[in-house]
């Protein structure tokens, strides 16, 4: 029985595969938009500033520029509507959570990229 009702679980809340990232990683987040009555995809690319959470409620945030001003987006890492995403780049940082790239902008707001 026990079985039974985890395969309904894993079916109904199905995670999609996504590379492993952590904060200050640059990644693409595609997700689907409902205009109207038609569907679409848009891409949100910027760097993760954290993520939070376990389970069904465990999200990410991710921040890019945009004409000057900084945008921030919050990502369920459960949700239907994200189709995909890429990893652009691998940061190079020294903590869990990026809230100081906030009060920062231009070349000090950078993440250096960590070699390989």
């Amino acid at each position: 029985m026990n079985a039974a009702v985890q395969f309904v679980h894993e079916q109904l809340s199905s995670k999609k595969e996504f590379p492993n990232f952590k904060a200050g990683d640059n990644i693409t987040v595609n997700y689907k938009i409902v205009e109207g009555g038609k569907e679409r995809i848009q891409s949100f690319r910027g760097d993760v500033l954290k993520t939070q959470g376990t389970g069904a409620t465990a999200t990410f945030t991710v921040r890019k520029i945009s004409d000057g001003i900084g945008v921030e987006r919050i990502f369920p890492f459960y949700s239907p509507n994200i189709d995909s995403v890429q990893l652009n780049k691998v940061g190079k940082v020294r903590r869990a959570k990026l809230f100081y790239l906030r009060e920062r902008s231009g070349k000090s707001a950078r993440i250096k990229e960590k070699r390989f």
